[in-house]
């Protein structure tokens, strides 16, 4: 082979050589001598119709395969699922391994989004071509959009773990396509792997990274000391109570595209099934960056009018119009003892005093006026039992059909 190689100068790295496990396993000491000796010619060298025979893991010990091709016959005609949790097994061995793993004879789409969730990228067969002549396959390569993905069909409320490892179960095709952004870890001890994560969990993310990226990395790399320790007891109080547990953590991502962003995530999680020690873990996540960007800009805003409505003599108020809800600031609880939601709004204000009688029907027309639409009231009302002068005022925001939504209310002290 070498002879012809060099006698027609054709590039070792665009060739591989594949030896099959079965012929591996025939004659050891031969084929390790013949990988030798192409591996320093420069050939890549891949196990073919890995297993397929009886020796795999042996052979995996004895022969330095660069490449490890999958016998996708293990998940042919399986309803129990064992062929797809012993393939599984094999991404996973070859991740330990550092082999790349290319899983060939690939005829489903849901084949296809199985390997991909556990971690295998590599992927051949007739779901994406036939062999064809060169010039179709480039035109196959220039033309060729998205991947299809499998219809969404109806959830169901309990998974069975092990037809979870199933691609044609009910359960990944729930996984795959409906329950959003989702994935499946092991846990024992402290240490946890992730043996599975569906296309939404990547999207989730938005780090430009890949299901191969997150399956092969390890999760505590993107926590600190105090959030990892959050997730553990989340975990472990799953484990313990066998009910649903939900945490919040920020942790750090990284991608070659994106840089680093630090990133806030809702998980919830519940155990699903035991593999020995282990504990096999489903996850659902959210991230809530913004969201928690957006409550922390808030309470910021809080605290800075807080401390200008002490100097300013001044309370603030939010009134949902639809429900009659009146959200009092800091300082109205405080110095008039109005509780963090004040329903009915505004009669229990006019009967605790801070409305005197003789300004409670002028400040119930204000509110049928702000139902009706009134964008701006204001006065100069004697407030609280001491009648000290405080300027009332109203502001209207309105919903996108230009309907009142809420009041924002304010009390100004009158300086003499």
């Amino acid at each position: 082979m070498e002879d012809i190689r060099s006698r027609y100068d054709v590039p070792v790295r665009l060739l591989r050589m594949e030896i099959t496990e079965t012929s591996a396993a025939g004659g050891l000491e031969l084929i390790a001598s013949a990988m030798s000796k192409l591996h320093d010619a420069g050939y890549i060298v891949e196990m073919d119709d890995f297993g397929s025979g009886y020796s795999s893991l042996n052979i995996l010990k004895n022969l330095p395969f660069d490449i490890i091709k999958l016998d996708m016959r293990f998940l042919d005609s399986d309803p129990q699922g064992r062929g797809a949790t012993i393939i599984n097994a094999m991404i996973q061995m070859a991740k330990w391994l550092g082999t790349p793993a290319i899983a060939e004879g690939v005829e489903q789409l849901s084949q296809a989004d199985y390997l991909k969730s556990v971690g295998c990228s590599y992927i051949q067969g007739y779901l994406y071509s036939r062999p064809i002549p060169e010039d179709q396959f480039i035109d196959l390569i220039q033309s060729a959009g998205l991947e299809p993905t499998l219809p969404a069909l109806q959830l169901v409320k309990t998974m069975d773990a092990h037809r979870f490892w199933d691609p044609e179960s009910l359960e990944t095709l729930i996984f795959s396509n409906y329950v959003g952004a989702a994935a499946v870890f092991s846990y024992e001890d402290g240490n946890a792997e992730i043996l599975r994560v569906n296309q939404k969990y990547v999207q989730e993310l938005g780090m430009n990274v890949t299901e191969e990226d997150i399956v092969h990395s390890d999760p505590w790399n993107t926590f600190d000391d105090e959030n990892r320790a959050i997730y553990v007891r989340t975990v472990e109080k799953a484990i313990a109570s066998g009910d649903e547990q939900t945490c919040e953590t920020w942790r750090t991502l990284n991608s070659d595209c994106c840089g680093e962003e630090l990133v806030c995530m809702r998980t919830t999680m519940r155990v699903i099934g035991h593999a020995g020690k282990q504990a096999i873990v489903y996850a659902m996540v959210q991230n809530i960056t913004a969201e928690k960007r957006r409550l922390d800009e808030v309470t910021r805003s809080e605290r800075r009018f807080r401390f200008a409505s002490e100097q300013a003599n001044m309370y603030a108020w939010e009134y949902v119009i639809g429900t009659k809800q009146m959200r009092p600031c800091f300082r109205c609880m405080r110095d008039l003892g109005l509780p963090l939601v004040v329903n009915n709004y505004p009669e229990p204000a006019i009967e605790m005093g801070i409305f005197p009688p003789d300004y409670a029907d002028m400040y119930r027309d204000w509110h049928r006026k702000l139902e009706e639409g009134v964008e701006y009231l204001e006065a100069i009302i004697p407030l609280t039992v001491g009648r000290v002068p405080f300027h009332v005022r109203y502001t209207t925001e309105f919903d996108e059909n230009g309907r009142p939504l809420k009041a924002y209310g304010s009390a100004t002290m009158v300086q003499e």
